[in-house]
């Protein structure tokens, strides 16, 4: 769907990411919705400082309960993007691991073919 609205708006990925921000607030968009235009939203240049200054543009408008809602959704959002990271960098340095390992034991294989040939 972002991609798709990119794709088919006259606006920039910034205006864009920014009324998407300012409508998730709105609904009460949950956790989840908030981690799933991570991406997108810094891709377009749009910061925590930006964040907050959207929290700020449509307080006047959605009120205080839900500002806060989107605060804590944005934080737990953030939070899975965290976590995502984590595990995929964790996944990655251990199948490092696992090439060095089989790459040191075919030299050592090599080495051991060698000093008997």
């Amino acid at each position: 769907m972002t991609v798709a609205s990119l794709e088919n708006s006259d606006l920039s990925p910034r205006e864009l990411m920014i009324a998407r921000i300012a409508a998730l607030v709105a609904v009460d968009a949950p956790a989840a919705s908030y981690a799933l235009n991570a991406l997108p939203a810094a891709e377009s240049d749009i910061d925590l400082g930006d964040v907050e200054d959207i929290l700020v543009a449509v307080a006047p408008i959605v009120g205080t309960t839900r500002v806060v809602s989107a605060t804590a959704n944005i934080a737990r959002g953030l939070g899975f993007v965290i976590a995502l990271a984590e595990a995929e960098l964790e996944e990655e340095l251990e199948a490092e691991a696992e090439l060095e390992e089989e790459l040191e034991a075919e030299a050592e294989l090599e080495a051991e073919a060698e000093a008997e040939g």
